[in-house]
């Protein structure tokens, strides 16, 4: 069963933890930001909101993803990156059209360049993240962060050929009907926490492809010139 967000954010306000929890957005900027998005505020983010906007004393927190400094579009197309680690690492609501009530949370991580799946839902990952830094310490944001984001890069696991998924269900083939021989599909669509994507396969300029807002990712060696989501990334 998911976490409720609010009940995790108010256990965590009055928990040991010292945190600093920022107004919650007006209902008009609840409209401002939800304009601003390429998919709807799913039920638990706006109910999140309507709690606080933000959060300061951990990692930094801003559900509005407003002072996140990254892009994920390729990645992501209307993902919010709403926390970082601070060392260039987000945390990415992957918004889309069918998520309306609960939305899973992806970690963009750099060095590797991986994106894991974190979490199936915020709730879920508000409350992995504030155990992170109560006793015992046992988290699942911990786990993906220190090893499951090396393994994803060590391993590739699910990683399959474009021929193999040629064989596969409709959306899966169609995907792989699109994409040159080289690449490999990785398929996050139902995935287990600590799963990912290896973005940066074949090094900075990696092609990255996504099926539209499936969740069906893809790796293809570079082509000359090419300029990849790392640099992107970094905004150079």
């Amino acid at each position: 069963m998911a976490a409720d967000p609010i009940e995790v954010l108010r256990r965590a306000r009055d928990g040991e933890i010292e945190l600093d929890f920022a107004e919650p957005l007006t209902p008009q900027e609840l409209e401002d930001l939800a304009s601003q998005l390429d998919a709807p505020l799913p039920r638990e983010l706006t109910a999140v909101l309507a709690e606080t906007r933000a959060i300061d004393g951990i990692e930094p927190i801003d559900f509005t993803g407003r002072t996140m400094d990254v892009e994920v579009g390729e990645l992501s197309p209307a993902g919010l990156p709403i926390a970082t680690d601070g060392a260039g690492n987000f945390w990415v609501l992957d918004l889309t059209p069918d998520d309306r009530e609960l939305t899973p949370v992806f970690f963009l991580c750099h060095d590797p360049p991986v994106f894991a799946f974190q979490s199936p839902t915020l709730g879920d990952f508000l409350d992995e993240l504030f155990r992170k830094y109560e006793p015992p310490h046992q988290s699942l944001v911990r786990d993906v962060q220190k090893d499951g984001v090396h393994e994803i890069w060590r391993t590739n696991p699910g990683a399959i050929g474009r021929d193999a998924a040629l064989g596969g269900d409709i959306e899966l083939s169609e995907f792989a009907a699109s994409l040159e021989e080289e690449f490999d599909i990785v398929d996050l669509r139902e995935p287990e926490v600590g799963l990912g994507f290896s973005w940066g396969r074949y090094g900075p300029r990696t092609e990255i492809r996504r099926h539209g807002y499936a969740r069906l990712f893809a790796s293809g060696r570079p082509e000359k010139k090419q300029q990849g989501f790392l640099r992107r990334l970094r905004g150079g």
